[in-house]
């Protein structure tokens, strides 16, 4: 039986595997001249953004979600789940196999859900991509290596949210985590981006072996490895109440857990724990902690800040947004998709982890004297922000934490981009560049600026104020006061360190004093902690090797692009707040 194949469907990851084959072949055959390193940016970059135009229009088409590599009809019976006794009739739950979920089981779905993610991955690609290009320009780093291995991110980070089996979903998410170790060490010469590949490695093949293991009991638990008849699975055989009526979800609709269904969930939760067997909550437990490996959530978060310093700023970037969106995507779909019946079990334990993460992040971003690093922590203390939403039961959790992850994935790159502008300009790494930069450059230093001020919700940038909002109310209508109330603690917390970032970037600097006799440094040239202005808190002082001023007309690209985002985010928020729900109910 030959399985068809909805090639509009798979288009987007498709166009980029293709593009990344391109790209090889033209580094292989081109001629080493000067014009080689921006054709392949230009092809990679077309790629992206040809990738982009599929996903807009798939998203303005009507009519039912794009469905492919679909179990044929002669072969759609219901999984037999591994669950309780066997019945009589064969099955291994109590009266036989569970009902078939109406239609055939799909390994790959283009929903709303879908859209949306893979829009963010791919816009926000765009901007990683303009931000290679002036990486690239040093001349040290193999060209073709890098395009390849970026489009192979991007490939999985597209593929991923529309994968609806656990197989597609494993490899999805390990074709985003795989070449992000060597973007990290490509940098020839460079110690800390071999370290920080290192790190990066170890700890991605323990989250993979973790999660990994966590699969396969899910698997050997329901028999099945689509997420939808896991979930029925799981359904038929939990009952959320004494009285054993059917919990309080739609056919496919996950997450229409409301009012008094919410108190059932609640007052039945003991009794499900009793009816699931061990396995099960070992198995949850197993996949989510890999998860939380891969978005740097507590207490899997101590590699976040040596990897990001270690890696060049473009691939921090991207594992501070693509990487962490597709590691949401996989969340939430195990969560919402998966393990629905189950959310008074993972909804605590996701609610303290978010709570933990917030916290250790703004904390930990309190004490740092490097720019990447302090946006490292503060990318981990967002992580537990977008996870706060899932930790109650409320109808739009997920929508709420993708409309947090849209809001952040604008003004964290904006923030990237400026770094990577001013490392190049300036050829200096440490926060005394940043001392007086709206006055050297007005236009990177009030653009910083304004990025930092979205990141801490403060007026203008009102952007970072309604993802913020959004979380709030969420989590308060899903009846998590206390976690409101952490998260409203963490939210001045981080006020600290970006309005002192913001501060040292509009303080001018002082007049040149003469330099005194047997001393080499003018007053200037140190920062407010007395250290060298522009050295590197680890000793480096040069910028990158090509020069620093080599490729920043890119990486200005990249502010512009990030920046207009974050305006119209703060201008118009609606933008997200009504397309990023409608994604989500049409996924459901």
């Amino acid at each position: 039986m030959i399985q068809s194949i909805d090639y509009y469907a798979v288009a987007p990851p498709l166009i980029l595997a293709l593009t990344g084959g391109l790209v090889l072949i033209l580094d292989a055959f081109l001629p080493r001249r000067p014009y080689a390193r921006p054709l392949l940016a230009a092809v990679a970059l077309a790629g992206v953004l040809g990738a982009l135009g599929v996903v807009v229009s798939q998203a303005l088409r009507s009519g039912d979600p794009l469905r492919t590599f679909c179990v044929p009809e002669g072969m759609a019976g219901a999984a037999e789940s591994g669950i309780g006794p066997a019945g009589p009739a064969g099955g291994l739950l109590t009266g036989g196999t569970p009902a078939a979920a109406a239609g055939p089981p799909c390994s790959f779905v283009v929903d709303g859900f879908t859209l949306v993610l893979a829009g963010l991955a791919l816009a926000a690609g765009v901007v990683v991509v303009l931000l290679s290009a002036a990486e690239l320009s040093s001349g040290d780093v193999p060209v073709g290596e890098w395009y390849f291995l970026l489009l192979c991110v991007l490939t999985g980070a597209v593929a991923l949210p529309a994968a609806r089996d656990l197989v597609t979903l494993v490899v999805a998410l390990e074709l985003v985590s795989l070449p992000v170790f060597a973007l990290t060490a490509l940098r020839r010469h460079d110690g800390r981006g071999s370290e920080a590949a290192v790190k990066l490695f170890l700890v991605s093949v323990v989250s993979t072996a973790v999660m990994l293991f966590g699969v396969s009991l899910l698997y050997g638990v329901t028999g099945t490895v689509h997420l939808d008849r896991l979930a029925q699975a799981l359904r038929d055989h939990a009952p959320w109440s004494p009285g054993g009526i059917d919990p309080p979800t739609a056919a496919g609709d996950p997450s229409a857990v409301t009012g008094q269904a919410v108190e059932q969930a609640y007052v039945s939760s003991l009794q499900i724990v009793h009816e699931l067997p061990p396995v099960f909550t070992v198995a949850a437990v197993l996949v989510l902690a890999g998860f939380a490996f891969k978005i740097a959530a507590v207490p899997f978060h101590a590699w976040a800040a040596d990897v990001y310093q270690g890696a060049p700023v473009p691939v921090a970037a991207l594992l501070s947004v693509i990487s962490k969106a597709a590691g949401f995507a996989g969340l939430i779909l195990i969560l919402v998709a998966a393990l629905p019946g189950q959310a008074v079990l993972w909804a605590p334990v996701v609610g303290i982890v978010a709570a933990l993460t917030m916290t250790a992040g703004n904390l930990l971003a309190l004490r740092q004297d490097h720019p990447v690093r302090l946006l490292a922590w503060s990318s981990v203390a967002q992580s537990g922000y977008i996870l706060a939403p899932l930790g109650v039961q409320s109808r739009e959790a997920a929508g709420a934490s993708i409309a947090y992850l849209v809001f952040y994935a604008a003004m964290n790159l904006g923030a990237f981009a400026v770094v990577m502008l001013v490392s190049r300009r300036d050829g200096r790494q440490g926060f005394g560049a940043y001392r007086g930069l709206a006055f050297r450059n007005p236009v990177a230093g009030l653009s910083l600026v304004f990025f930092l001020v979205c990141l801490a919700g403060l007026p203008p940038g009102l952007a970072g104020l309604f993802a913020k909002i959004v979380v709030f109310r969420e989590i308060v209508g899903g009846g998590g006061a206390w976690l409101a109330a952490v998260m409203a603690v963490n939210t001045v917390i981080g006020l600290y360190y970006y309005v002192a970032w913001a501060a040292r970037i509009l303080t001018p600097v002082p007049a040149r004093a003469p330099a005194t006799v047997g001393t080499g440094a003018a007053t200037d040239d140190r920062d407010d902690d007395g250290a060298a202005a522009d050295a590197d808190p680890d000793g480096g002082t040069a910028g990158p090797a090509g020069g620093p001023r080599a490729g920043w007309l890119p990486a200005a690209a990249a502010v512009a692009l990030a920046g207009a985002a974050a305006l119209a985010f703060s201008a118009a928020p609606q933008l997200v707040l009504d397309l990023v729900p409608a994604g989500i109910l049409a996924s459901r």
